[in-house]
């Protein structure tokens, strides 16, 4: 992990200059990659938003990330993610949490997400909606939908998402963004995602403002713009393989 006063310190100043050099060659090929999507399907690149998932990296690939213009960054561990967030505080930056969340740690994933993207019942828009109000703060929420329809891996059977948005957008302290999905395992991503564009579209008819489409990673990003996905969740293309998370 870098010193924060890397300039102190030649060889860690090297080394840092190397890994931006790295983070900077990964964020312009994965553009490029959503930009070669978008325009094979006749779509603006500006549809489409990128979260640097950051997972097992240190906090200065964020700051990183932030020097090169990324703002949004996606965590899926409360621990890992609060430390980051707490040393960063300073930048400019818009949290995401994208992973599976128990209500036993919803107090603290409000104190720093701005978005949760896996909000798939009843009760987790419940625990998410009390905890906001206590803090303060208002809390966006994506609808996590089970493409194949089997909950046990996270996310809402797609027969439950509509009244699922509904108890978010009549939630207090929250507002409703939209869905979010992974494809399943062994699945064709574009048959999986078209079940998701039809059930975003389902949605979006009873609640308008919900426009987020969280689908697609790296393996599976151009299949997600494909078929309307709005935000890309993309780590490993982006930082390389994942290194365990030095604390």
């Amino acid at each position: 992990m870098f010193a924060r006063a890397a300039g102190q310190n030649p060889g860690i100043e090297r080394e840092r200059h190397v890994r931006r050099d790295e983070i900077a060659a990964g964020l312009a090929e994965v553009d490029a990659r959503i930009a070669a999507a978008c325009r094979a399907v006749g779509r603006d690149r500006g549809e489409v938003t990128l979260i640097a998932v950051t997972k097992t990296r240190p906090a200065e690939d964020v700051r990183i990330l932030a020097e090169l213009g990324v703002r949004d960054i996606g965590e899926n561990r409360d621990q890992e993610a609060a430390q980051k967030a707490r040393e960063l505080a300073g930048l400019s930056l818009t949290w995401h949490f994208v992973g599976q969340l128990q209500t036993n740690k919803v107090r603290s994933v409000v104190e720093y997400a701005d978005v949760i993207h896996s909000v798939d019942r009843v009760r987790l828009v419940e625990a998410i909606s009390r905890e906001a109000v206590r803090q303060g703060r208002r809390i966006g929420c994506l609808v996590q939908i089970a493409l194949d329809d089997d909950p046990a891996r996270g996310g809402a059977r797609p027969a439950d998402v509509l009244e699922l948005a509904d108890e978010v957008t009549l939630a207090e302290g929250l507002w409703l963004g939209g869905v979010m999905a992974v494809a399943p395992l062994g699945e064709d991503p574009a048959k999986a995602f078209a079940r998701l564009r039809d059930l975003a579209t389902r949605v979006q008819e009873q609640h308008p403002r919900a426009t987020m489409v969280s689908a697609g990673m790296s393996e599976d990003l151009a299949e997600a713009i494909a078929f309307g996905a709005t935000h890309v969740r993309v780590g490993t293309a982006l930082l390389g393989r994942r290194k365990p998370f030095v604390r």
